[in-house]
């Protein structure tokens, strides 16, 4: 009996779907009480009676027929009482509804055996069943029996419910993360107004609606991944799976498997089938960084998988047909990698359909402002600070440094510079140790920096000191003088703003390229 009453209750602890699992238990515990029938009736909360859930040996007419108001019948007793019942006969209990109809009640004797089901303290429902009787004792041996089954069938439901519930809670974060990537990659959020990142962002538009395959090249740190998501966020797959994949990051004996799966047995730790990044996708979109990381072999995979949207897992001949948006990275130039040999040609222009190049940060120093305005919001918020300030010479170093590491190296800088802050003021000296080593031996002239910071009134009075006390001076000289000394200073701070690119420089100060080169030279800075 022991290992019969095991087998059902690992049936009924096993599976998350009771109403599969209770026949089954009863065909494996018909083996020890030649079972008849059997029903689950649990109560409906929102209609206050009870159901019939799942059954043992009953039509679907009778299940459907299994239906009780509290406290009416044998069940509706049991459920509303919480007292189990033990019938040796049915056909001699007046208090049997026979309501499901089916039963031969002039034949030999039916026992009939009610447990209530019972989930913290409440009763839920009940186990009936219906035996042959034998004998009283054999009879309380059977509902001892079913006592247990019926136990176990509690803590299934309670188990069931748990399951539920964080399978629900689950689903309502996943809703509520998604639409906050929505908006956090809605085209109004992303920085940047250059004229530079107004053509990417005009182009990022333009892609979105569409499925049309994007190569994305940049140096690193550029937000190459960021233009990917709001390219996914802003499509009509934006409900559907973002797979990031670093194919430089994953061991190239790895990478096949992660990206197309494999099935079991494909090689030495494949004791199963597993689904890879492209099916996980499927539906949504795939977003291959650092692409020419990918080695020759499985470029020729990618490719098929680009031309004819199916691929094959490791290890199998079969194809798996897939639907999935392929965005790519890369932070290096392909062009010079297929010239050089290194990155197939044909994968080249399947994956170049629409190119989005993100340019440097020191190309687009227009654009910092607004970077530190955005990271030092979302940084203040994350850390409990009110930082609203940001001093001169801290503004001057992030607008002249080169920014190797572009918009990601100046994020951890506003990052650091606001959690190591102890005022409400960003001072230079909170910037990351590289950055000052930079300033300090990179800073800018005096009367430059005095330019840059709008204390227009101190250089002037600096520069009538200096030429006034100059006794060979005189008036001329003085306006000369101090004139030049702007213009220079002007000119200093416009070029290094620019790198040296005179066309730029001019635009910036507002005057011609050629005036621009007669002051450089009028003035020695060649």
């Amino acid at each position: 009996m022991m290992d019969i009453l095991a087998e059902v209750i690992r049936m009924l602890s096993a599976s998350l779907d009771l109403t599969m699992a209770f026949p089954e238990a009863m065909e494996v515990l018909n083996r020890r009480l030649k079972v008849l029938r059997a029903a689950l009736v649990l109560r409906d909360e929102r209609k206050d009676r009870l159901t019939t859930q799942s059954s043992w040996n009953m039509t679907t007419e009778q299940i459907h027929r299994g239906q009780y108001q509290m406290g009416e019948g044998i069940i509706g007793s049991v459920v509303t009482t919480g007292k189990s019942r033990t019938i040796p006969d049915i056909a001699n209990s007046p208090e049997f509804l026979n309501r499901t109809g089916g039963r031969r009640l002039d034949g030999p004797p039916i026992a009939y055996v009610c447990h209530p089901i019972i989930l913290a303290g409440q009763v839920i429902g009940a186990l009936s069943v219906d035996l042959p009787f034998a004998s009283p004792e054999q009879l309380a041996d059977d509902a001892r029996l079913l006592r247990i089954v019926s136990d176990t069938i509690g803590q299934s439901i309670h188990i069931h419910r748990l399951v539920a519930q964080e399978k629900q809670h689950l689903l309502e974060e996943n809703l509520q993360l998604r639409a906050s990537l929505t908006t956090r990659y809605r085209f109004d959020n992303l920085v940047g107004r250059s004229a530079a990142m107004d053509t990417v962002f005009a182009t990022v538009a333009q892609v979105s609606v569409t499925r049309a395959t994007v190569l994305i090249t940049g140096e690193t740190g550029t937000g190459k991944e960021l233009i990917a998501k709001a390219i996914h966020f802003n499509s009509p797959r934006k409900d559907r799976p973002f797979i990031r994949v670093n194919c430089g990051a994953v061991a190239e004996s790895l990478l096949e498997s992660e990206m197309f799966g494999h099935v079991e047995g494909a090689f030495t730790g494949a004791t199963r089938d597993r689904v890879g990044h492209f099916e996980a996708a499927n539906g949504g979109t795939i977003f291959l960084d650092e692409i020419h990381y990918l080695e020759p072999r499985l470029q020729v995979k990618l490719l098929r998988v680009l031309q004819e949207r199916e691929l094959q897992r490791v290890g199998s001949s079969e194809s798996t047909p897939v639907d999935v948006r392929v965005l790519a990275a890369a932070s290096v130039d392909l062009d010079a990698q297929v010239k050089a040999g290194k990155f197939r040609e044909e994968l080249f222009y399947r994956l170049n359909v629409v190119h989005i190049h993100l340019p440097p940060l020191r190309s687009r120093r227009e654009d910092i402002p607004r970077l530190i305005d955005h990271f030092l919001d979302r940084y203040n918020a994350e850390n409990g600070k009110e930082l609203t300030q940001i001093s001169p010479a801290m503004l001057d170093v992030l607008l002249r440094y080169p920014w190797p590491g572009n918009v990601r190296e100046l994020e951890n800088a506003i990052e650091r510079a606001v959690v190591m802050s102890q005022g409400r003021e960003l001072v230079a000296d909170l910037l990351p140790l590289t950055i000052r080593n930079w300033a300090a031996q990179n800073g800018p002239t005096q009367a430059a920096a005095e330019v840059m910071h709008g204390d227009a009134t101190r250089l002037a009075e600096r520069l009538v000191r200096q030429v006034a006390s100059d006794p060979g001076g005189t008036s001329d000289a003085l306006w000369d003088r101090a004139v030049g000394a702007v213009e220079r200073a002007l000119i200093e701070h416009a070029l290094a703003e620019c790198e040296g690119v005179k066309l730029t420089a001019a635009e910036r100060l507002g005057i011609n390229r050629n005036t621009l080169n007669a002051k450089i030279k009028k003035l020695g800075l060649e």
